[in-house]
């Protein structure tokens, strides 16, 4: 939305590509608070701005680890159910989704080992077994397997062919197995 030669951006990314528009004075850009900023100091804002929410990111991981692994877990579902769709045939291959789903894999296997501190064992509805902490370098060696598969899978992965014949092995091998021995199961 443009007035009077100001283009107005609200949200925090957009802003941090904004391109430099020119009004009869110079350069002007908008700031997430709507203060006009000219130059270099816009920059320092975003950069500032990003590290305040990449700090509370972190804050609140740390304060809620089981909120946290539990968001980290419904991402990882919900870019499965796309996988399943993809070679069950209900939606189309697309390798651009698929690079999406492994990204997300390789995400979680980056962040899941600090996710499961000793104070986390109980409360926050987790479904996560004890059995994680008595025996927590299987644990976490199944979240370095999983990191590694998922590369070596999504480097394998060309066509929908490929993606077939992968995916299955891929989930029974790494999901399914963490989560046989390591997730209560639901009721």
């Amino acid at each position: 939305m443009s007035v009077h030669g100001i283009v107005i951006a609200a949200p925090l990314a957009a802003l941090a590509r904004a391109a430099e528009y020119r009004n009869r004075r110079g350069v002007v850009r908008l700031c997430a608070a709507g203060v006009i900023k000219r130059g270099k100091q816009m920059i320092r804002i975003v950069l500032a701005a990003s590290a305040v929410a990449l700090a509370i990111t972190a804050v609140v991981a740390q304060s809620d680890p089981i909120a946290a692994r539990k968001a980290l877990m419904k991402a990882n579902g919900d870019q499965a159910k796309i996988g399943n769709a993809m070679a069950k045939g209900e939606a189309p291959f697309d390798l651009a989704k698929v690079a999406t789903i492994f990204a997300t894999f390789g995400d979680a296997a980056a962040k899941a080992p600090a996710l499961f501190p000793d104070d986390s064992k109980t409360g926050g509805d987790t479904a996560a077994l004890p059995t994680i902490w008595e025996n927590k370098a299987d644990f976490n060696a199944r979240l370095e397997k999983f990191g590694t598969d998922t590369k070596a899978t999504q480097s394998a992965i060309k066509d929908l062919d490929t993606f077939k014949a992968a995916w299955g092995p891929f989930l029974k091998n790494n999901c399914g197995g963490c989560h046989e021995t390591y997730r209560q199961k639901k009721s």
